[in-house]
């Protein structure tokens, strides 16, 4: 090779190696949007602050809503891939490929960052439901088939999947109502206009406090610290079933590693701090901060098992 070029090649080599670094150490230079939109935001309106105290960068939280969280998703997948962008992810992202027709990829075109915590859905029963347990619960469904109804916010919301999880783990015929809003389908099995509900753990914990509903089981693999005297459904006899709310930070695809690396490092530390794991676990969460590669699987598997429930029920992407 000619002396010369030999030169510029590895003055390009050094450089590109000199790189990543050099990017990392001037992340971020601008202000950062968080956006959010595909269920509550507290997880970014909570960590967005301690963002700005240790790099000096606004963090502004942006409201995306409509459409169970494909708009955020869309918003976050076309953005620049600089690390200024970031997606408050949820389960609900990694349902909605199984309903409609989406302009992006959850896979192809995201980054894990890390998955931030998990919540559990409570499945819960009316009071004046005969029943205590999962086992009564299925014993009910079985002598009355058709005869119980599961309330839940729509039509491929997270409740409504878990209710065809569940019946297709126990083979029980309860029938699903779905509402316009996770507190319309919580206010009407508090009227007892359904008998069900998987009421997510934040919206389920004051009303089961106040008497209004009876928990049977927590959909998540162990007992909430919100309701440690609930059982699991594991527990109660479906082996492996682990159905949790999560959030997550994703950014965009080709954004670079360095730059993840630093989301995460802070991510981690933040969600350590006293003042965070108060708010957080008040919340319900039970707090992660799993690695990029770990998020990663756990996404996959995420869609995948939603891809399986979704098949079952027939459900198409529209």
């Amino acid at each position: 090779m000619n002396p010369k070029h030999a030169f510029l090649l590895h003055a390009i080599v050094m450089g590109a190696m000199s790189a990543a670094p050099a990017l990392a150490q001037q992340y971020p230079v601008k202000p950062i949007r968080f956006v959010t939109g595909g269920g509550p935001d507290a997880m970014a309106r909570i960590l967005g602050p301690k963002f700005t105290a240790a790099w000096g960068q606004q963090v502004v939280v942006e409201e995306r809503g409509g459409g169970g969280g494909m708009i955020s998703a869309e918003t976050v997948a076309r953005a620049s891939p600089d690390g200024y962008t970031l997606l408050l992810a949820t389960g609900t992202h990694t349902i909605n490929p199984n309903f409609f027709k989406l302009s992006y990829d959850m896979t192809r075109d995201f980054a894990p960052v890390t998955l931030l915590g998990t919540i559990p859905f409570v499945l819960s029963v009316h009071p004046a439901v005969p029943a205590t347990t999962v086992d009564e619960l299925l014993k009910l469904a079985r002598a009355k088939p058709g005869e119980l109804n599961y309330g839940s916010g729509g039509n491929g919301s997270p409740g409504h999947l878990i209710g065809e999880m569940f019946k297709s783990r126990t083979g029980v015929n309860i029938v699903h109502v779905p509402y316009k809003t996770v507190a319309q389908g919580v206010t009407a099995l508090i009227g007892e206009q359904v008998q069900v509900n998987f009421v997510v753990g934040p919206s389920a914990v004051p009303q089961i406090r106040a008497g209004r509903i009876r928990p049977l089981a927590v959909t998540t693999a162990k007992r909430s610290a919100s309701l440690p005297e609930v059982p699991t459904i594991a527990e109660a006899g479906l082996a492996g079933f682990d159905a949790p709310a999560w959030n997550g930070v994703l950014v965009p695809a080709r954004t670079p590693r360095p730059v993840i690396a630093q989301l995460h490092a802070e991510i981690v530390k933040d969600l350590k701090l006293p003042d965070v794991l108060e708010r957080i676990t008040a919340l319900g969460f039970e707090p992660v901060g799993s690695t990029p590669e770990e998020f990663g699987v756990f996404l996959k598997a995420e869609l995948a098992k939603w891809a399986k429930v979704a098949k079952e029920i027939g459900a198409k992407a529209e």
